[in-house]
């Protein structure tokens, strides 16, 4: 178990005043057995006329600001502290009927689960479905943890991180083709190979903790960070990062999940004013461990 913090700023800047339209931000971790919230606080610059909470459909936690005043600067400011108890490997606890690929899913949980298997992108000459299934071995079998393992490694192996700031995610055939992206561009990729095998998968959105130790190699730094999570019987939904090849939590806090990107955003809203006035936005984030003593290691975010 770590104690971990996170600082996680966002600055809009214009060349003049201009006016904002309500702002839906994603910053407070989901909670659960793994992760336990231990305080936050949010400061917003100016100050908002009001800002309400909710829980999507998908139980995140959103906080939507609307204001009343024009700036030439708004920024968010969100800290966090958390407990956060890593899952180890091997052991997938999956259930003995779907440690073998493939399986069904149960009569009770597939209602559920169908809105997970549905693909959701084209994919016109089954490029990521043909690409997927090269990694079934035909005649023999196909451990079901083992093959998403496979899966992850060989993104993480074959495909090159490229830190992406415009707004958006690549088509999953795209990233593909380019053997290149942004972690949510190889996370949606592997999402959506999972659901060519059937299989429930749905975006995770989060903080990547960088540990200092044994030389981690894990890339990017400064913002949030995507990975692809897939429901295994007996196992639950389980996380798999294809940017960084971590299986299990390790390392990872947990923001939002959902079916799709766009329903995962960290932070979005509207501005008021011309054109020419925007100034761009830039974001920082630190994950940082604090040690037993009391004391904290800086460590880098992840994009």
């Amino acid at each position: 178990m770590a104690i971990l913090t996170v600082r996680h700023l966002t600055v809009y800047r214009y060349n003049m005043p201009v006016a904002f339209g309500d702002h839906r931000m994603m910053f407070r971790p989901r909670e659960g057995y793994d992760q336990k919230l231990l305080d936050a606080s949010l400061t917003i610059i100016p100050q908002p006329k009001e800002i309400r909470w909710l829980h999507d459909v998908f139980s995140n936690c959103v906080a939507v600001a609307s204001f009343d005043t024009r700036a030439e600067e708004l920024s968010f400011e969100s800290n966090i502290r958390l407990e956060h108890t890593p899952w180890h490997l091997p052991d997938l606890q999956i259930e003995p009927e779907a440690t073998v690929y493939p399986f069904s899913y149960s009569e009770e949980e597939m209602p559920d689960l169908l809105p997970f298997i549905a693909r959701r992108y084209p994919d016109p000459n089954d490029e990521v479905e043909r690409w997927v299934r090269r990694f079934l071995r035909t005649g023999r079998r196909n451990e079901t943890g083992a093959l998403l393992m496979t899966l992850t490694a060989a993104i993480q192996e074959g495909f090159t991180y490229v830190r992406r700031s415009e707004p958006g995610t690549y088509d999953p055939a795209l990233t593909l083709r380019l053997r290149q992206g942004s972690c949510r561009d190889l996370a949606l990729l592997m999402v959506e190979a999972v659901r060519a095998l059937g299989l429930a998968a749905r975006f995770a959105s989060g903080y990547l903790y960088v540990p200092n130790r044994d030389g981690s190699a894990y890339v990017g730094g400064g913002s949030t960070h995507a990975w692809c999570q897939v429901y295994l019987p007996g196992a639950g939904w389980v996380e798999f990062d294809p940017t960084n090849g971590i299986v299990g939590n390790r390392d990872l806090i947990r923001v939002a999940v959902a079916r799709d990107p766009r329903q995962a955003i960290p932070l979005s809203g509207s501005w008021y004013g011309r054109p020419e006035a925007s100034l761009g936005m830039s974001v920082d984030v630190l994950v940082r461990r604090v040690d037993e003593a009391g004391t904290e290691g800086r460590v880098q975010g992840s994009l």
